[in-house]
C-alpha cells in the first residue's frame, strides 16, 4: 500500500466517527463524500485532472484537514498553483479535527477572506 492509499485509509476510518454528530445522516454521507473526492484529488490526482492543472484549472479544496494538506505541499508542491484551500481544519498533533471549547465548532484556518 502507498503512502496515499495509506493516507486515504485512515480519513475513511474517522469518517464514521466525525458524522455522528450531525443531524442528517444523507447530508452527512454527501459531505463525506465530497472531501474524500477531494482528499483523492489532492493526493493522488488522475491523468486527466493533470492534464487540466497543466491547462490552468485550479481546484478549490474545501474543509479539509490542515495535515492532508500539509501532506500535498510536501509531495505535490510543484502543483501548488493549482490549489486554493478555504475552511481548513485545525487538528492537534494527533491529526485529530480541534474543536473550540466553549462553542464546540470545528476550528478552521484564517484564510483571509
Amino acid at each position: 500500500m502507498n503512502k496515499y492509499a495509506t493516507q486515504l485509509t485512515a480519513f475513511r476510518a474517522m469518517q464514521p466517527f466525525a458524522l455522528l454528530g450531525l443531524a442528517s445522516v444523507s447530508a452527512a454521507g454527501q459531505a463525506a463524500d465530497v472531501s474524500e473526492i477531494e482528499l483523492r484529488r489532492l493526493l493522488e490526482p488522475t491523468q486527466a485532472e493533470l492534464a487540466q492543472e497543466r491547462n490552468g484549472r485550479i481546484y478549490i479544496y474545501d474543509g479539509l484537514r490542515d495535515v492532508d494538506i500539509d501532506l500535498a505541499l510536501r509531495e505535490h508542491f510543484n502543483r501548488v498553483e493549482s490549489m486554493m484551500f478555504i475552511r481548513t481544519k485545525k487538528t492537534d498533533e494527533k491529526g485529530e479535527i480541534k474543536r473550540d471549547v466553549d462553542t464546540g465548532e470545528i476550528e478552521v484556518e484564517d484564510d483571509g477572506c
